[in-house]
Formats: C-alpha cells, sequence, structure tokens
C-alpha cells in the first residue's frame, strides 16, 4: 500500500513541476529526495537544495539563450587575443571593461580603432562574450548588415519598433563603421540608432578611421559632429594602430616556405640587408 501511495504521489510531483515549469527541480528531486530521506534532512534544506538547482538552471539557460542571440563570431576569447601584440592596450583595462557593471549601468560607449587586421573585432567579440557569461545581453553585428536592416524597417514604417527591439541589449556592438557607405538613407539611420541609444544603452564601435575621417560616413558635418559627440560624451577609447594580424601572418607563412635559415648560401647572405 505504501509502495503504491509513493508511486502516485511521485507521479503528481512531476506533473505538478512540468505544470509549473520547473525543469531544473524536475530534473533534480528524485535524486535529492532519495538523499534527504537517508540523510534526514529537515524540510527547509531539502526545498533550498531544490531552490539553488533550479535558480542555477534557470541562470545556465539564459545565458545559453543570450550566448545565441548574441551572434558573436566563433573563437574570439579574451584568453586567444594576443595582448602582447597589441601594447598600447592595457590588459588589464580590457578585464575591467569585461566585467561591465560600471559602463553598461551607465549607458557608456566603447570604441575600438585601427587598421585592418589590427584585432579590433577579436577584441570587440571577446569583451561581448564575456559580458554574455556574466549575464548581460549582447548582439555583435557587422554595421552594414544591421544598417540595411534599419532601412528596411524605416520603409516598411517600423523604425521605432525595430529601434525598440535593439534597446533589449544592453550592449550593441557595430563593427566595422567605416564600411558604411555615404548615402543618406543608410547614414540616417546610422544616427538615429546612436542618438536613440544616447545615455541609456551601450555600444561598442570598431572603426579604421579616426574622428577626422567620419565625413565620410555621413552625409553632412553637422550630421558626423553630433554622432562623434554622442558617441564620446560618455566613452572609453582604445587605439589599437598597430600592424595587421593578417598581413602579419601572411609574411611569417611567406618566410617559412622558404629555405631555412641553417642552409642559407654564402650568396643569399651577401644580399641580406644590414
Amino acid at each position: 500500500m505504501t509502495t503504491t501511495a509513493n508511486s502516485i504521489d511521485t507521479a503528481r510531483v512531476e506533473l505538478l513541476l512540468a505544470e509549473l515549469r520547473l525543469p531544473g527541480v524536475k530534473a533534480i528531486w528524485p535524486k535529492l529526495a532519495a538523499q534527504s530521506d537517508k540523510e534526514g534532512w529537515p524540510a527547509a534544506r531539502f526545498l533550498a537544495a531544490l531552490a539553488e538547482h533550479e535558480a542555477a538552471d534557470r541562470t545556465r539557460r539564459r545565458i545559453e539563450r543570450h550566448m545565441t542571440e548574441a551572434r558573436l563570431p566563433a573563437g574570439k576569447t579574451l584568453a586567444t587575443f594576443d595582448f602582447d601584440s597589441v601594447p598600447m592596450v592595457s590588459k588589464a583595462q580590457v578585464m575591467a571593461l569585461a566585467s561591465g557593471d560600471a559602463w553598461l549601468k551607465n549607458g557608456a560607449n566603447l570604441l575600438l580603432f585601427g587598421p585592418p587586421g589590427g584585432g579590433k573585432s577579436h577584441l570587440s567579440a571577446a569583451i561581448g562574450l564575456a559580458l554574455v557569461e556574466s549575464g548581460w545581453r549582447v548582439l555583435f553585428q557587422r554595421t552594414t548588415d544591421l544598417v540595411q536592416r534599419l532601412q528596411v524597417a524605416r520603409r516598411e514604417l517600423a523604425l521605432e519598433a525595430a529601434l525598440a527591439k535593439l534597446d533589449r541589449y544592453d550592449l550593441l556592438i557595430l563593427d566595422d563603421i567605416a564600411y558604411v557607405s555615404k548615402d543618406q538613407a543608410e547614414t540616417s539611420v546610422l544616427f538615429e540608432l546612436i542618438a536613440a541609444r544616447y545615455e541609456r544603452r551601450s555600444m561598442l564601435i570598431t572603426a579604421n578611421q579616426p574622428f577626422g575621417e567620419w565625413g565620410r560616413i555621413f552625409p553632412d558635418q553637422a550630421m558626423t559632429l553630433a554622432a562623434i559627440d554622442r558617441l564620446v560624451h560618455h566613452a572609453t577609447i582604445l587605439e589599437m594602430n598597430v600592424e595587421s594580424y593578417r598581413r602579419k601572418a601572411a609574411l611569417d607563412r611567406k618566410r617559412g616556405r622558404g629555405r631555412p635559415p641553417a642552409h642559407t648560401t654564402p650568396k643569399e647572405l651577401e644580399k641580406a640587408p644590414d
């Protein structure tokens, strides 16, 4: 009789946990119940263990969802970023930014400047990944792709709704802003995005061109100055003026295909520069 009653109670618990949408508790409660019965836990300890597991499981699932929606490029982490190749960037400062608490709460921005191939996209994606792992919502987009989406929304009279949807993200990463074409429609929606997030939601922007060249992005000087003013008002700026990673890697591979130094001929040594 007791076994039958226990089976009925077990089935009821399973149904109730499914109805209450507590998958973490549903997965772990039989094991914890058995341990509780064996060790004689008080009811409060058993309930606390179930609640802690559910909370941890919800956090894990939330981070997994945020990781998927962030659209971060694969393999770009702080652990794989070569800080030695970018000596002007402080690793300690980057790690502080990757915690996100202060600047994201205040709607501040982060701007990365440097030539193509200098590691801007890698560093921005790595910071984004660290922030997602800390519970923040992040979206990584090529600027041209996002601008095109906003242009479509404007044509469909849905730009306000599209900007509101982007507002869900604590950080919006716009990669390669300098590649936006100097077109009235494109730069207009880009400016509206910058203005809409000003002092409320953070942006991380990578750019190949310094501010002095941003006249190539926006159609007139007034809009250029207004956009820059809003971005830099509360911003950290990192200059990454280093040799291109991609160019350096290509040159290293090219050198590697040549004759090893140990077998260099006397004539080749005579031709070598001092």
